[in-house]
């Protein structure tokens, strides 16, 4: 901690990221120990962030992630989109396809930010908000398969490619963003039906680097 930091507001993010990984929640003494402080501190850090919808706590006292988090999460779409347009846009131009930024919401895949290439005379269209079961499209399939591979590791081919997909009945490719802590995502393409050329896949892969990095 430096002279310029808070150490309750320090505590009261590391107690949200403590609940936020754990799926069955952490009871207060769970909680002290993992932040070594006195349980009565947790207590106050708890009702403070419960205030704020922030974290909830059921009938056996496991405290959660409250649905407040939710409201705050949508917030954060539109500087998601911001930072990943410009990689999307030369995702787009240089292979003549619709490229997405796809984010998991619950158990579907949630597309927050669509480019169209500029110069083809047809192409898929793909609007944002459009939603669908992860297992679904490259999109989504990318984001299963990383969850095998956690950490900053990516799969083996690092892409996924599907064709005639459901929800557009188009081709798609997609790679898994890595390496950033929080956020479940993909960045791919869509195509009109028919082979996916060989540079595709490497460089859906390209795109979803510099999309994580860009959210860095």
């Amino acid at each position: 901690m430096t002279a310029e930091t808070s150490q309750t507001l320090d505590r009261g993010v590391r107690v949200l990221k403590l609940l936020a990984d754990s799926e069955r929640g952490l009871t207060v003494t769970e909680l002290a120990a993992r932040l070594a402080v006195n349980r009565t501190v947790v207590y106050r850090l708890l009702a403070t962030l419960e205030q704020h919808g922030l974290v909830r706590r059921d009938i056996g006292g496991r405290a959660r992630v409250g649905l407040g988090v939710l409201r705050l999460a949508h917030r954060v779409h539109p500087l998601l989109r911001e930072a990943a347009l410009p990689a999307l846009r030369s995702l787009a131009e240089d292979l003549g396809a619709t490229a997405h930024l796809t984010l998991v919401d619950g158990t579907e895949a949630l597309a927050v930010a669509v480019v169209e290439p500029s110069w083809t005379d047809f192409h898929v269209a793909y609007r944002t908000g459009l939603r669908h079961p992860l297992d679904e499209s490259a999109a989504g399939r990318a984001i299963l398969e990383a969850r095998n591979f956690p950490g900053q590791r990516r799969p083996e081919q690092g892409f996924v490619i599907t064709r005639a997909e459901e929800q557009s009945g188009a081709s798609g490719a997609a790679a898994a963003l890595v390496g950033l802590s929080g956020i479940e995502g993909s960045v791919g393409v869509v195509m009109l039906n028919g082979l996916v050329p060989e540079r595709v896949g490497p460089r859906v892969v390209e795109a979803a680097t510099e999309v994580a990095d860009a959210l860095r």
